[in-house]
């Protein structure tokens, strides 16, 4: 009898990487455009799951400042809060403070960099627009999905922008003599590479202007030539996060025209429940 073929031994001989993906392919993306319906509090809404991480974006604005010395006369001013929800990580699930976790006020200090650049504040002086960005679910590359999240419901509360922003995160697996340069990279790839820290950059860029707005490494490289490899690696990344983001917005761009025009179909989730019952 044939001894059996662990899943990861299987998966190294293939050349794949532990979730099934070959190292220059990203995760599964799937897009929600205005999953919360528009009120006074949520002027747009977008949820993005890239893989198993889940981050949902809304957008309120623009809106006056809350205090007058807030104001900036030439331009609107962007507030980026981000947030986990308790039952995001299955390692960590404290209730963490958005308002005074490191972690957390870093990430809404990029998200907000990452914004200004591509929105035109220049059109609202003296205004301000919100972001709020919630973890729902952290399997790695929590930062690339609130970016690529808060990009969409920007774009359904109708705020005026340069460019998509789309990010993704690549990095690098050594095994022995040899590097492999890995994109979009999961919890596991982050944590650890062959028994050191894992070599992870987060990229956000402007893809039809070729703009890098945001790329942080806080790992040692070992020369030049290799963060040329994963910043490369990064920005093929966002280019094919951007073509799945631009389909949705014109799938979403598609329906509601068609709901303006009276031409949109209207579905009866109970009947069509009840036909599925009987």
């Amino acid at each position: 009898m044939a001894a059996s073929i662990r899943r990861t031994d299987l998966l190294s001989l293939s050349n794949l990487r532990n979730d099934g993906r070959k190292p220059n392919e990203i995760r599964r993306l799937k897009i929600q455009i205005g999953p919360l319906s528009s009120s006074s509090s949520v002027g747009g809404s977008a949820l993005v799951e890239m893989g198993l991480t889940v981050a949902l974006a809304t957008v309120r604005g623009p809106i006056e400042c809350a205090r007058r010395s807030d104001e900036v006369a030439d331009r609107a001013i962007v507030d980026v809060t981000v947030k986990t929800a308790p039952f995001a990580s299955a390692v960590d699930r404290r209730v963490t403070n958005p308002n005074t976790d490191r972690r957390l006020i870093e990430a809404s200090n990029m998200l907000k960099k990452a914004m200004e650049a591509a929105i035109l504040l220049q059109l609202y002086p003296r205004a301000r627009i919100e972001i709020n960005v919630v973890i729902l679910a952290d399997d790695g590359g929590r930062l690339c999905a609130g970016i690529n999240a808060a990009t969409l419901a920007l774009q359904d509360a109708g705020v005026p922008m340069k460019d998509f922003v789309c990010a993704c995160s690549a990095g690098y697996a050594t095994d022995g003599n040899t590097d492999t340069t890995l994109v979009d990279l999961n919890r596991r790839e982050e944590s650890m590479a062959g028994g050191q820290p894992a070599v992870q950059l987060p990229c956000a860029m402007l893809p039809q202007r070729g703009t890098v707005v945001f790329a942080q490494c806080e790992s040692r490289l070992p020369d030049y030539a290799a963060l040329e490899r994963v910043m490369e690696a990064a920005m093929d990344g966002c280019r094919a996060v951007f073509d799945i983001m631009q389909e949705a917005v014109r799938e979403k761009a598609s329906s509601v025209f068609s709901a303006r025009s009276g031409d949109a179909k209207i579905i009866d989730a109970f009947a069509s429940e009840c036909e599925l019952i009987s």
